[in-house]
């Protein structure tokens, strides 16, 4: 049964999570990321991305024993893709950018990008 006392704590999570997201906005905004489709989870938050390697649900948790977050990402069908644990706090944005975003030929992906974008 979902508490006062554990809403306030998941929000509390999913706050403090956007807020290490956030200082990183160039990057996250690369992903493709909807702010208004954010939501809070148990022990996180949850957000919807459309970037070249991932694109679905990411679940971002903390995982209070170890203090260190655990990513979840999930198809568009809400099946399980992958999980990554134990990362640390300084290592968070990149590990979920090398994990939505970055692609071996990320430059080249990005070009035809803005050159599709820039004919249309």
């Amino acid at each position: 049964m979902e508490t006062a006392e554990n809403t306030n704590r998941n929000l509390e999570l999913a706050m403090y999570i956007w807020r290490i997201l956030k200082t990183q906005m160039t990057v996250i905004m690369s992903w493709g990321l909807d702010p208004s489709k954010a939501r809070v989870i148990d022990n996180g938050m949850e957000i919807y991305v459309q970037g070249f390697v991932h694109t679905g649900f990411v679940q971002i948790t903390l995982n209070e024993g170890t203090d260190l977050f655990e990513i979840k990402l999930l198809s568009e069908e809400r099946e399980t893709v992958k999980f990554i644990e134990d990362v640390f706090l300084d290592c968070l944005v990149n590990t979920l950018d090398e994990n939505i975003e970055k692609c071996e030929n990320y430059e080249q992906r990005i070009n035809e990008y803005l050159r599709e974008t820039q004919m249309s």
